[in-house]
């Protein structure tokens, strides 16, 4: 019984936290080699500015279309196993075969179309782990834990994309990009096995042939048709506190395609740096980004609120825009390059920890998966936008005009959340409280 504890999510709250942290440091893998090591090589080499946020654009596409995963998982899924981790299994097996094929066939630095495909597929079967692990995170954590969880979801994103930022940059530069691929390959396989090894909740089963039955409150939430996921999802989304929300992450991750668009070139025209520095930096700068959301980042959302964090970043994020934008002349110098990399990676994922928990709170825990994922997806439909806007910025100014952008659209941002009063605890978890105190009972099976 005691092993079955230590192995158990649901009753194991270091467990929970560090298989969050895991997981995301897996996520931030592929998204650290196709969001950063592969433009920042595509730049060093000659790529044109369009070519770069084609590739972008479609490597950021799938995590705009996520929000058709959630509606999947939530509607189908394998109970024996738990509500998310036949799901989160099943996509990392998808990674580590794409990213095998991407080293098979080794695209170059002019094979655009080759290059974009394979960020695109990469990228798609990573949302499916993401959205998996964020329903996870919702089924399984306290409020309590949230700030803290959402600091170790995207405080090991951060670190994941520092390492592999790092470690893929390297060696595409010494010994190919098809290296680079099997490396990331390796590590998502091993947190894989990991996951293989663990259970949700007590008596599930290991895999699909072991033995184990579905976990009772699983079966009493899981809602077992379209309809009710559709209705229960739309009652939820146009309920004024999520619409006026929306916009926020949609600036969120403006900030975040943007910023990753520009900081490899202005590494490589400005600065004069080839690949390999430009993700060595980058890199650095994502490990103290991951730090930051490990420590200060759950220590904010505790100590300050959701709502009062986010603000601070928000205002902390305008005013580096404007630094940028007044400091073009600065550019061409390493040391405020480095700065401009630092700043806006740990902003970037303080902004994300302390802002989560608001997120979560929103969320009907019967549709947890397809609710959370319109959110990330709002936020990541941001960075896609600024993929394409960054893509013209020739036409529009040049990259100083870039920083304007970013700048105006988070006064709009911030004026928001001055104006709007965001819960401090999700109203569902107060229901159930409030039924299984009366006795009551949680609420019925939705079929």
């Amino acid at each position: 019984m005691k092993a079955d504890f230590r192995w158990v999510l649901a009753d194991n709250r270091p467990l929970r936290l560090f298989n969050l942290f895991i997981l995301y440091v897996a996520q931030g893998v592929p998204l650290g080699l196709f969001w950063v090591a592969i433009p920042a090589w595509m730049a060093a080499n000659g790529a044109s500015v369009a070519d770069i946020g084609y590739v972008l654009a479609l490597t950021s596409l799938p995590w705009t279309l996520k929000l058709v995963n959630g509606f999947i998982m939530d509607r189908y899924t394998f109970l024996p196993m738990g509500r998310r981790r036949a799901w989160i299994i099943g996509s990392q097996l998808v990674m580590i075969l794409l990213l095998l094929g991407c080293a098979q066939v080794g695209p170059g630095v002019g094979d655009i179309w080759l290059l974009g495909l394979a960020g695109f597929l990469v990228n798609l079967a990573t949302t499916f782990q993401d959205v998996a692990v964020d329903g996870l995170a919702v089924d399984i954590m306290q409020d309590n834990e949230r700030a803290r969880a959402s600091g170790m979801m995207f405080g090991g994103q951060a670190i994941g994309m520092a390492a592999s930022t790092a470690l893929t940059g390297m060696v595409i530069a010494r010994m190919g990009s098809s290296a680079a691929y099997l490396l990331s390959a390796a590590f998502v396989g091993l947190v894989t096995l990991m996951v293989i090894l663990q259970r949700e909740g007590a008596g599930e089963r290991l895999l699909p042939w072991s033995r184990g039955e579905a976990h009772r409150r699983n079966l009493e939430i899981q809602v077992a048709a379209w309809l009710p996921i559709l209705a229960h999802t739309f009652r939820s989304m146009i309920l004024p506190l999520s619409l006026l929300w929306l916009p926020i992450l949609l600036v969120q991750g403006f900030h975040n395609g943007m910023f990753n668009g520009v900081t490899p070139i202005i590494g490589a025209r400005y600065v004069g740096w080839g690949e390999e520095g430009v993700t060595t930096v980058s890199g650095l700068a994502q490990l103290a980004a991951g730090i930051a959301g490990l420590t200060i980042g759950g220590w904010m959302g505790d100590r300050f609120g959701a709502k009062n964090a986010t603000i601070a970043m928000f205002v902390a994020l305008l005013g580096l825009s404007a630094t940028m934008r007044l400091t073009i002349d600065l550019w061409t110098d390493p040391a405020h390059f480095t700065f401009f990399v630092y700043a806006w990676n740990i902003l970037n994922v303080l902004i994300t920890v302390v802002s989560l928990p608001i997120s979560m709170r929103l969320c009907d825990p019967r549709v947890a998966a397809t609710q959370f994922t319109l959110y990330m997806a709002c936020a990541n439909f941001g960075g896609t936008l600024a993929s394409w806007v960054f893509g013209w910025s020739d036409a529009m100014g040049g990259l100083p005009m870039m920083f304007l952008v970013v700048f105006v659209l988070h006064v709009v941002g911030l004026v928001m959340l001055l104006s709007v009063k965001f819960p401090d605890r999700s109203k569902f978890e107060v229901q159930m409280t409030t039924r299984l105190a009366s006795g009551d009972g949680p609420p019925p099976r939705q079929e």
